[in-house]
């Protein structure tokens, strides 16, 4: 059993895009973000996970979609600025997808420094905070910083992008 390595807050800082979710702030690195589209009609993949809404049509390509919302067990209400922010998801050392995320609002950009980004604190052994890269004190306010390539577990993506 290998052991979780953590990135040092000094490689996490940088440029992230705020969304939220359920009334909590989340950050995503930029560099991960494709574009941010409004919401719109999802083909419904059977046999999936609930989070798993479906798939899109971006311009002749089939973007898988997930809500972030019911992956991290919140409340997913739609709303007039419900989106999809298009990410960019490594599924393996030579494979990346993109992939959609359906957030409640998308907020802003904000630089971080090092000195900005605290690590994930420890909940105990039972929670996975795997995909956490750390947690943010912007303007005053935590927000959570999120590893997009391990909120949705691989095998989840590849079963995804094989129906798709």
């Amino acid at each position: 059993m290998s052991t979780l390595q953590v990135a040092p807050a000094s490689a996490q800082a940088g440029k992230y895009l705020t969304v939220v979710l359920d009334n909590e702030a989340y950050g995503i690195a930029v560099l991960k973000v494709r574009e941010i589209i409004r919401l719109q009609k999802i083909t419904p993949v059977p046999q999936m996970p609930d989070f798993v809404k479906g798939v899109i049509n971006l311009r002749g390509r089939v973007i898988p979609v997930i809500d972030l919302r019911l992956k991290f067990g919140l409340k997913a209400e739609f709303a007039e600025r419900t989106c999809i922010v298009v990410v960019q998801v490594k599924i393996s050392d030579e494979t990346t997808v993109q992939m959609g995320l359906i957030v409640d609002t998308v907020e802003e950009v904000v630089t971080l420094a090092a000195n900005e980004i605290e690590p994930t604190p420890d909940f105990g052994t039972r929670i996975d905070t795997s995909y956490l890269l750390g947690m943010a004190k912007i303007k005053g306010v935590v927000k959570t910083l999120l590893d997009i390539d391990r909120v949705v577990s691989p095998d989840t993506v590849q079963a995804i992008v094989q129906t798709a």
